[in-house]
């Protein structure tokens, strides 16, 4: 029997995926759930696996182009694998005889006191055998060592390797944004004192409940639901001539992989509470590591928040991801000397940047929005009476 391998569905916008990776060489023998290869697509990559257990074949190779429902293989389960012919083993040979060693001159009692060392070696060279004539050495030919210069000038300095669709894809987009947005960043930075403290009193409390880490993430996607309705022109986008404003809270969280920066969508964030966003993201950053990201985990999406800081960051300039008209940058947390209440303090300090599409946000209301983080972050208790 032979299961056929079909390119699945990949989401609605998606009509053709390259085939990537090839795990598994056709002719192989496979186990059910095995990868066998790769697909990569402009959004995610996605591995298909073995249905059953048999003889893999394969009919396309890497870097083809493939359609959405095509089959591209099949699993033969009746089939074995055809195996390498086994190698025939030389005859074992006898074991070479060990070369007898002399025994080594037994001086006795009498003859083996001696006064000193010159005299104990002068009697060893009178009872040892005269060594056989060395042999006479010729000169060997030298060779000419090859030159600094010729030996960079043959040796590769330089290596390639073929962009992959979703690295494509962030290059194009990247670009894209800079050249079709009026891109401008704001700054500011959090005392993080507050929800550090909250963390520390109550993060076995809340691992113990909830089943989930209490991290700084869904502190900050609170605080920028907090803003966005304040500054709602920051969950906007253009569509023509037309401001489009979203009546829902879809934040992206940017996630670094191994392929590239991916941004999932956590839905409906205002209804969510800290533990249901700390988990919603820790699903994500799992599925991203292991590139099982769905298309439909990157779509849409109204605003995005990307830390730098868990690199070491200290302070950078995002860039949007369109046709979002903002997304805000965290940075490393550092301890740094402030002024509180007239006094010089040591606070752990966070750079935050907002970068927004000047088209759509004027200055003065990202400053606001930022202003509005800052302020929720630094007192928490104001995301409960939202002031």
């Amino acid at each position: 029997m032979k299961e056929e391998i079909k390119v699945p569905p990949m989401g609605e916008s998606i009509t053709e995926a390259t085939v990537g990776t090839l795990i598994k060489k056709s002719g192989s023998a496979v186990q059910a759930d095995d990868e066998i290869l790769e697909l990569e697509t402009d959004k995610v990559n996605q591995v298909l696996y073995a249905k059953a257990a048999g003889v893999l074949t394969l009919q396309v190779n890497a870097d083809d182009v493939v359609k959405i429902g095509q089959v591209i293989g099949f699993i033969d389960t009746e089939a074995k694998s055809k195996e390498a012919a086994p190698v025939e083993k030389p005859p074992a040979q006898p074991p070479a005889a060990k070369p007898v060693e002399k025994p080594a001159p037994v001086l006795s009692e009498k003859e083996g006191i001696r006064f000193g060392k010159e005299e104990f070696l002068s009697d060893l060279r009178q009872k040892a055998p005269n060594p056989p004539p060395a042999p006479e050495l010729k000169p060997a030919k030298v060779e000419a060592l090859p030159s600094a210069a010729s030996e960079i000038q043959s040796s590769e300095r330089e290596t390639r390797r073929k962009m992959s669709k979703i690295r494509k894809v962030i290059a194009s987009r990247l670009v894209e944004a800079q050249q079709t947005t009026a891109m401008l960043t704001t700054f500011n930075e959090v005392d993080c004192s507050a929800i550090m403290q909250l963390r520390e009193k109550y993060k076995e409390l809340f691992q113990k409940k909830y089943g989930a880490k209490l991290g700084f993430m869904s502190f900050f996607v609170k605080a920028v639901i907090a803003g966005l309705k304040q500054i709602p022109d920051l969950n906007s986008y253009i569509d023509g001539d037309e401001i489009v404003h979203r009546e829902y809270f879809d934040i992206g969280i940017a996630v670094g992989t191994e392929r590239g920066l991916v941004v999932p969508v956590v839905r409906n964030c205002d209804r969510l509470s800290l533990a249901e966003i700390e988990k919603e993201i820790e699903v994500y950053a799992t599925k991203a590591r292991e590139g099982r990201l769905a298309v439909d985990d990157l779509q849409g999406g109204g605003f995005t928040i990307t830390n730098g800081g868990v690199y070491g960051s200290l302070l950078s300039t995002p860039i949007l991801n369109s046709p979002q008209s903002g997304i805000l940058g965290m940075h490393k947390i550092e301890k740094r000397a402030v002024v509180v209440n007239d006094q010089i303090v040591i606070r752990p300090m966070m750079y935050l940047a907002l970068s927004y599409d000047h088209r759509i946000v004027d200055g003065k209301e990202a400053v606001t929005f930022l202003v509005h983080v800052k302020n929720a972050l630094e007192d928490p208790s104001r995301l409960l009476i939202e002031v």
